[in-house]
């Protein structure tokens, strides 16, 4: 662990959970860094339990692609809203935060099955763009795909 947590009771340690907070998210936020100059973007992801990996996929060219061409360390944390606690002045949550680098997925089956992971956890039924993926060679040509190995990740929960 990079830090002492203040509030131990609102640790997660257990493996499994942080798993579970990145299977049923849909959005990271990332930060980036090139040069001293910093960068935070938000992404929707596909998580990969096997890989430990998340992935996303993006235009072919842009900011965050300039920085990550930079500077692949990364550090980004996903989000489980459970809502405000009416009259406790709190809020419930769990987060996980993870350290890793990016890389990028060049491979056209490999950029196939992270676009289809992505798929399975972002659409409540993700058969027609299932569909849609497998028949069209072409979408890999506009895209680039990205993986985030993740190398360390910490969690917390709130009431």
């Amino acid at each position: 662990m990079r830090y002492h947590m203040h509030k131990q009771d609102q640790l997660i340690s257990d493996e499994r959970v942080l798993e579970q907070v990145l299977q049923e998210g849909r959005f990271i936020t990332l930060a980036l860094c090139r040069g001293g100059e910093p960068y935070v973007v938000t992404l929707s992801y596909g998580y990969d339990v096997d890989q430990r990996a998340l992935y996303f996929h993006t235009a072919l060219e842009g900011l965050k692609l300039a920085f990550i061409a930079d500077n692949p360390a990364t550090c980004g944390t996903v989000i489980e809203d459970r809502g405000y606690q009416e009259g406790c002045c709190s809020h419930a949550y769990r987060s996980v935060v993870v350290w890793g680098e990016i890389t990028e997925v060049t491979d056209q089956d490999e950029m196939q099955r992270c676009m289809l992971l992505m798929v399975d956890q972002l659409e409540a039924d993700p058969s027609v763009m299932r569909r849609r993926l497998q028949k069209r060679s072409e979408t890999y040509q506009r895209v680039r795909v990205l993986r985030l190995d993740i190398r360390e990740m910490s969690g917390r929960a709130g009431t």
